[in-house]
């Protein structure tokens, strides 16, 4: 009897199992571990999913359905890469199809997509409601359409009830498909056909075209750019647009010779990434304090995987990078470079490609689809890519032969991935990620976080510091301004004081540039009433709405809900409504009134959501266009810009008092980040830090660049109040859209939780902002102490997890965990 032969595959659901397929006979040989397949999943749907496992058992709960395609030649996914998302779902509480959703390029995804058609035959027998009218009208027009396309019509919040109650009426009718996937790029190439590869067959051609002079001079330039009427030059193709272009004839020209198969048209498919052919820099010498941090690293790599470099902003850490990674390349191996935000690469990416050239790769999310499945394939190919630039994302590519990763400005936060999940940290998923690889990881910061710096303290992690600014340039002066006290004297102008002021004056006299940064986008955070003190909220978030001038609605910053500005105040009526505290856009406002002959520039999510939108912004301020730049915590992060001589934090306040264990941790961080883009390069630079309390502890270490003090005094917090780095944490978010629901749920649930985990249960309780997306939300968290297995922790979670959802009450619950949140 033959054995029958079946395959564990992963789906790209958020499902807590495998599901298994048998393998056709005729395929047994052909399907390997980390391929795409088709399969057929419920009683229309069509996933592609990854191999996960090859067996000959078959599965006694289900009847097995059999795979009904083969997407590859070869594995798109090592076997190296299915361990680190099995490591990834185990330690992040999520499944192994969440992983596999974050990790493949949408274009490598096939999913069943689900689409509404019109039913041209259908004959109307009762009257529609309204919502009914307004879709049956869209499609009528439309003819077909997906659910989303429908959902779109700016007067449905969501048209799925409409859709069934149209489709009971068989006014409707649904088809299911599968979404095609990536698609090279191709362009057309002109050849010479092989019956005029014959110099006597072209004479004879050159003879029938005399009546046709215009064909006859196409040709004959044809035979110029593939390098002349010689055999050796007949198999040459020649892009189509070229022949038209350099001819300066008509298509139908061009179409006459392929019709008279004269000239053959081709397809090839090319590249969508940038291969211009680079001239390279060899490697710029480094300095003394450099070549010394160097070798320290590298005495570190040999008994030590992980090792921090600690070096003040401007110190020139990139630099030394550069040369590590030479090294790599030099013994065959390749290297990941992360990155905390996409708007770092532009930067990064030019001082790299200038001694690395075409070996240089990128990938982030501002690329298309399309372009991250050829970067993709390029690694998994081992074509041009010996060095990755990217962000978290990029610790998913099918890396082969990784020797090195280096995480520059380890400490931001944006390295963890907060929705959807799987919610991983890339820093600490790069050290699992290096490990089985057997690679080194190199941390950079001028401000490492708590977590990263004790474990060099307990020497987990080598450390080496860099204490000097490249070229000896002193760290930048930084001048507190007690925003209060300038407010009493009426010194202020709108949001800016005196000595800001006075210094970007100077600055813009001297031809320097200057940066202004305030860490909230919009024009201003919410309106209120001066009347009744009524505030915009959100039909779906708990959160007021935010102010955006230069598209004059309220939006919200959660879900993307707009409205227009409303006349009056819609509790009282009263017309009195007023903008209250300032973001990016109004201080961008103010200040090209204050100095209206100046190039002013903002860069904030709603300017640079686009990949050219941030290579632009940045490279009008490198090149000198722009004198003063305003920004988000986008600027405060690695960028390095030479003429930058002074810097204004705006209000230093709201980082301090926001409602979290890290907030002066992170506080510090970001204004000793943005103070260092002050003075680079030739001369000191000065800082304006606007504050209402400039005795803070945390802004005095940030005057005197203290950062073992800061570190000192937020140890003796956490371990006081139990946080990491002493314990860890585990949140727990509890949704439902029935506020009565999600209270009872949350009850239950922690209740549940108490009796396992005694007092390292903290909650239920609402969070600061309680309703996203008419989702009403509670939290708990697990304060987890060391020594206690995690692993058992979060089993016991699950479970728990598991009874709760399972309750008749609570089944349309839905509970995420979120393992080391930040």
């Amino acid at each position: 009897m033959e054995t029958t032969y079946y395959t564990d595959i992963i789906l790209p659901l958020p499902l807590h199992r495998l599901f298994t397929y048998e393998v056709p006979e005729e395929w047994i040989n052909m399907v390997e571990i980390g391929m795409r397949v088709v399969v057929p999943f419920g009683k229309k749907k069509y996933y592609s999913g990854i191999v996960y496992a090859l067996h000959d058992q078959k599965p006694e709960a289900y009847e097995t359905k059999q795979i009904i395609s083969i997407l590859d030649n070869a594995p798109v996914v090592s076997e190296t890469q299915l361990h680190f998302w099995k490591w990834i779902a185990e330690y992040y509480m999520c499944t192994l199809g969440e992983v596999y959703k974050a990790a493949l390029p949408s274009g490598l995804k096939l999913e069943s997509e689900t689409k509404v058609h019109y039913n041209s035959n259908w004959v109307a027998k009762e009257k529609l409601s309204a919502k009914e009218s307004l879709v049956l009208d869209f499609l009528s027009e439309k003819k077909t359409a997906s659910v989303q396309d429908i959902n779109n019509i700016t007067e449905l919040k969501s048209s799925l009830p409409v859709i069934k109650s149209l489709l009971d009426k068989e006014a409707l009718f649904v088809s299911e498909r599968l979404k095609d996937g990536y698609k090279p790029k191709t362009k057309k190439l002109l050849q010479l056909a092989p019956d005029y590869c014959r110099e006597q067959k072209l004479q004879n051609v050159f003879t029938e075209l005399a009546r046709a002079p215009k064909q006859l001079e196409v040709l004959m330039l044809f035979l110029t750019l593939i390098g002349g009427a010689h055999e050796s030059n007949y198999s040459k193709a020649i892009d189509k647009n070229l022949v038209k272009e350099k001819s300066g004839v008509s298509t139908s020209v061009l179409s006459e010779l392929i019709k008279k198969g004269i000239l053959l048209e081709v397809e090839t498919a090319i590249s969508r990434l940038q291969t211009d052919a680079l001239t390279t820099d060899g490697l710029h010498e480094l300095n003394p304090a450099q070549q010394n941090a160097k070798q320290k690293i590298t005495e570190l790599f040999q008994e030590k995987d992980a090792v921090l470099l600690h070096g003040v902003t401007s110190s020139g850490k990139t630099e030394i990078y550069i040369h590590l990674i030479k090294e790599q390349i030099d013994k065959g191996k390749q290297v990941l470079y992360l990155l905390p935000e996409i708007a770092l690469t532009t930067q990064i990416t030019s001082r790299l490609k200038k001694v690395f050239g075409n070996q240089i790769g990128i990938y982030h999310s501002k690329y298309s689809d399309a372009e991250r499945v050829e970067v993709w394939n390029d690694i998994l190919h081992k074509k041009n890519y010996k060095v990755v630039i990217g962000v978290r994302s990029s610790i998913f590519l099918p890396f082969d032969k990784l020797g090195f990763i280096i995480v520059d400005e380890e400490h931001e936060n944006t390295y963890k991935q907060f929705d959807p999940s799987p919610r991983y940290h890339a820093r600490d998923a790069a050290m699992v990620l290096a490990h089985l690889h057997k690679a080194k990881v190199l941390m950079g910061t001028a401000t490492p976080s708590i977590e990263t710096y004790r474990n060099t303290q307990l020497g987990k992690y080598g450390l080496v510091e860099l204490n000097e600014r490249f070229e000896g340039i002193k760290m930048p002066q930084i001048i507190t301004v007690n925003v209060r006290e300038e407010q009493r004297k009426k010194k202020m102008h709108s949001h800016f004081s005196a000595t800001l002021i006075d210094h970007v004056t100077k600055a813009i006299e001297q031809g320097e540039q200057a940066i202004l940064f305030q860490n909230r986008r919009g024009f201003s955070p919410y309106l209120e009433c001066t009347q009744c003190s009524w505030v915009p909220k959100c039909d779906y978030c708990d959160v007021s709405l935010t102010y955006h001038k230069h598209i004059n609605q309220l939006v919200c910053h959660y879900c993307g809900h707009s409205c227009y500005l409303p006349k009056t105040c819609k509790a009282c009526g009263s017309p009195s409504l007023q903008t209250k505290g300032f973001g990016t856009e109004k201080i961008e406002e103010d200040i090209k009134i204050i100095f209206p002959d100046i190039k002013v520039a903002r860069m904030d999510l709603d300017t640079s959501r686009t990949r050219r939108s941030h290579e632009n912004i940045i490279g009008s301020f490198e090149r000198g266009e722009v004198d003063v730049l305003i920004g988000t915590q986008m600027i405060s992060k690695g960028l390095d810009f030479d003429n930058v001589s002074v810097v204004g934090i705006l209000n230093a306040d709201s980082m301090l008092n926001y409602p979290d264990f890290r907030a002066f941790e992170r506080s510090f961080q970001m204004m000793a980040q943005v103070g260092g883009r002050a003075g680079r390069k030739h001369k000191q630079g000065t800082v304006i830090l606007q504050t209402s309390n400039p005795d803070n502890p945390v802004i005095l270490n940030v005057i005197n660049n203290n950062y073992k003090n800061q570190y000192q005094s937020e140890l003796a917090e956490r371990e006081l109040f139990k946080y990491p780095p002493f314990y860890r944490l585990i949140h727990l978010t509890i949704k439902h859209k029935n506020p009565n629901t999600v209270h009872q749920a949350s009850d239950y649930f922690g209740q549940y939780l108490r009796g396992l985990f005694n007092e390292r249960v903290v909650g239920p309780q609402a969070p600061t902002i309680s309703k996203i997306q008419n989702w009403h939300i509670r939290k708990i968290m697990l304060k987890i102490e060391g020594g206690v297995s995690l692993h058992k922790v979060k089993a016991m979670v699950r479970d728990a997890i598991n009874t709760v959802v399972s309750h008749p009450g609570f089944k349309a619950v839905i509970i995420q965990a979120d393992v080391d949140p930040m």
